[in-house]
């Protein structure tokens, strides 16, 4: 049952990870391949400590 967690986590981080690499035009933040790189590694994190990266990774979801 333990590995069915750590399949479904692993899905969904590799999941968001992959929406805000595909969206991460849409943001605000600075272009460069390393920010990029940092912030599709970093996301969970980042979503639950920071509200501006909550608010531009919902524009990654939505596609404005």
């Amino acid at each position: 049952m333990l590995t069915f967690l750590y399949i479904g986590l692993t899905v969904v981080y590799l999941g968001g990870a992959w929406t805000f690499w595909k969206g991460f035009n849409r943001t605000h933040f600075s272009r460069s391949i390393g920010t990029r790189i940092g912030f599709a590694v970093l996301w969970p994190v980042l979503f639950v400590a920071n509200k501006n990266f909550r608010k531009n990774f919902s524009k990654t979801l939505r596609g404005d």
